[in-house]
């Protein structure tokens, strides 16, 4: 069933041509045979799964259907809580994250009819952008053994590329959707700011935190993301707009679309074949929409600013004492951060509420901006390179590989998507982003879906040998 998408499995589980149990059993087959080259999950919930489906399929033959997601299995990273199973957030200890309950976008799933296959892996308290993790096993990219899969949200994107999950949750502080998304050449959507409920989330900056799909195609993403949307009155991150449809953003028509290309600060130092791949987006781009052209956006600055003091704040009872339980290089830049001052943290906050006003304005020129997810092809695995480098941006060999391009959207608040664009002589992904205004999703949806038919990147599938 490694063919099958969301939209398509759920369709013939509600025909009769699938059962949950079918489904799920395949995916816990494909999850036996490959994870251990993979190395995606942390936690593996076969027994629940099970009975899960088993539930589900007893539900499906009286008729009674919970959702748009009745038998689908999914995965969730590892910061996510689910009663009854572990939540170490990528570090050595199963329990760092303790609470009563699911988190609420889980819940939401689960009550969608999603089966929780179980935890996926990840970097570290969530700090790095390539998916090494020394507790857990470095996450292999499926097209490739040895190259990174892309963080923090690793194991994520992997289960999905490698077909061990139907789809994925990720979080996304700096670029941690769309980076494995890219790197593993599938869809990651980071929503709007406060869109997507955080609680139940173990954090990492609460200024920055989005919490939003993986998938295999943008239809997925936009299913996944219409169940998880909505306001949760116990998460003050939230915000109380009406939930578009997103499902309808599929189709939805783009020839009038004014595109962006904010150069600056964004294509800089590209990789040729990065260069060349975006060039080609560009082009179908222009053919699908009113024309692109070259706009400014404000500067964003450094998330660093942000996450250091909150990213201490949260951690705080535990670094201090117990520091032995984390990695070096993640020990070394949570106690970095306790020197951020007050005055820092209070400017660099007020800037990030000038900077989510002020992108508004570049809303009145374009509809949508187009920018590289990475300047790079997935880089080699650099175990340990990515909490502890003294620059959050930079990548295994240099180049540009970790948060250039993706943490500004995470300051301006934007919803922002990863699609496939193309791939390496050598095989390795590359992902486009799309970025709209605040709360328009479904202009961001609309035209990934065409890009994504127009150009078929997305059914491609890697050879796994692993």
């Amino acid at each position: 069933m490694t063919g099958w998408t969301i939209e398509g499995l759920a369709a013939a589980i509600r025909a009769g041509e699938v059962s949950p149990v079918e489904a799920t059993q395949d995916c816990l087959a494909r999850i036996e045979r490959l994870d251990g080259g993979l190395r995606a999950f942390i936690t593996l919930d076969r027994a629940g799964a099970l009975e899960t489906a088993r539930r589900l399929e007893a539900e499906q033959r009286r008729g009674a259907w919970r959702g748009p997601l009745h038998g689908v299995p999914l995965a969730f990273k590892d910061l996510c809580f689910i009663r009854g199973l572990p939540t170490s957030c990528g570090t050595r200890t199963a329990e760092y994250f303790l609470a009563e309950q699911d988190c609420t976008v889980v819940a939401r799933l689960v009550a969608a009819g999603a089966v929780t296959l179980g935890k996926l892996n990840m970097t570290e308290l969530a700090m790095g952008p390539f998916g090494d993790n020394a507790h857990h096993g470095h996450v292999r990219n499926p097209w490739a053994a040895g190259h990174c899969a892309g963080g923090s949200s690793s194991g994520s994107g992997a289960a999905v590329a490698a077909g061990l999950a139907m789809g994925a949750l990720g979080t996304d502080t700096g670029g941690s959707i769309r980076l494995p998304a890219g790197c593993c050449g599938i869809v990651g959507l980071k929503p709007t700011y406060g869109r997507v409920s955080n609680r139940g989330v173990i954090p990492m900056a609460w200024t920055l935190d989005h919490v939003g799909p993986m998938c295999k195609t943008v239809e997925d993403a936009a299913i996944l993301l219409g169940v998880m949307a909505g306001f949760d009155e116990l998460d003050p991150s939230t915000v109380d707009v009406p939930v578009a449809e997103y499902v309808g953003g599929v189709g939805a028509p783009t020839a009038g679309l004014r595109l962006g290309v904010p150069t600056a600060g964004f294509f800089e130092d590209l990789n040729p074949e990065v260069a060349a791949a975006l060039e080609a987006a560009l082009e179908v781009l222009g053919e699908l929409t009113a024309g692109v052209r070259e706009v400014d956006v404000p500067a964003a600055g450094s998330v660093v600013d942000i996450w250091n003091p909150e990213i201490y704040a949260y951690h705080e009872p535990w670094i201090t004492t117990s520091p032995a339980l984390y990695q070096e290089p993640t020990r070394r830049l949570i106690e970095r951060a306790e020197a951020t001052s007050a005055a820092d943290y209070a400017d660099a906050r007020r800037h990030v509420d000038i900077l989510r006003r002020d992108i508004r304005k570049v809303f009145a020129e374009v509809d949508l901006l187009i920018t590289p997810t990475r300047r790079v092809p997935p880089g080699l695995i650099v175990p340990s390179a990515s909490p502890g480098n003294a620059d959050p941006a930079g990548a295994p060999g240099g180049g540009g590989g970790g948060l250039n391009n993706t943490a500004a959207f995470n300051i301006y608040g934007l919803p922002t998507i990863s699609v496939p664009c193309g791939f390496t002589e050598d095989g390795l992904p590359i992902g486009l982003q799309i970025s709209g205004a605040h709360f328009d999703e479904p202009t961001v949806i609309a035209l990934a879906h065409a890009y994504e038919q127009a150009t078929g990147w997305h059914e491609r599938r890697p050879n796994l040998t692993i």
